[in-house]
């Protein structure tokens, strides 16, 4: 085997509306019967994805956060990435009116166009976070954390180098883990920035993009 595991993003990709298909998880189970590794790379908080998500047993490693957060599904042990936002900086945002405002175990959010005063807020307090967006949302970390820096602890939590692993997304904070992995996919609704920087693109949208994928896979990794 070429590919010894698939990292996929969650929202976009491998599901749509928030929710996985049937033909999608039956997929999942195929590769994971071929000996590969799941990695599930999402934005989401840990609690919400667990919520809406109920095969995420399925895989073996779940970065969520996007990059803050490793959870084991076999353990059910968590590992934070970096450290959760002060006191100071939430209070700070609530003054400015920043609406709705969401704070996970690391990860804070809200949706744009929030993101300036977000950006005026960290700069006043002169933090080390930075902004990233997802198609309308708007995620606070600690500067040194992407999807990618997640995804590296996953990895290395599975033994396996990112040259082994295919991965696949759609939107602005997918391109990190996407160019870490071996082979980066885009799904066919993926933002056309993200496909640019694919080396493969799907034919099928989210959760069919991730099937036709796992049949390429499975049948010999044709994807080049």
């Amino acid at each position: 085997m070429r590919y010894l595991a698939l990292a996929t993003d969650y929202d976009g990709t491998l599901a749509t509306d928030g929710a996985v298909d049937g033909e999608t998880v039956a997929a999942l189970r195929r590769l994971a019967a071929s000996g590969r590794k799941l990695i599930l790379v999402t934005g989401r908080q840990l609690n919400d994805l667990l919520r809406v998500f109920p095969e995420a047993p399925l895989f073996d490693a779940i970065v969520a956060e996007n990059g803050a957060v490793l959870y084991s599904p076999a353990t059910q042990k968590t590992r934070l990435l970096g450290a959760p936002p002060s006191e100071e900086f939430v209070t700070a945002l609530h003054r400015r009116g920043v609406r709705p405002l969401w704070t996970g175990q690391v990860v804070l959010a809200t949706v744009q166009p929030n993101e300036i005063a977000v950006m005026e807020v960290v700069r006043e307090l002169g933090l080390d976070l930075q902004v990233i967006l997802n198609k309308g949302s708007v995620m606070v970390l600690p500067g040194s954390l992407d999807k990618a820096t997640g995804l590296t602890a996953a990895l290395d939590e599975l033994s396996l180098a990112p040259q082994s692993v295919v991965g696949v997304g759609d939107a602005e904070n997918d391109q990190a883990f996407l160019d870490l992995c071996g082979c980066g996919v885009a799904v066919a609704n993926a933002l056309d920035t993200v496909k640019v920087g694919a080396k493969h693109v799907a034919r099928g949208e989210a959760g069919a993009g991730v099937r036709e994928l796992i049949d390429w896979i499975i049948a010999g990794d044709g994807i080049g």
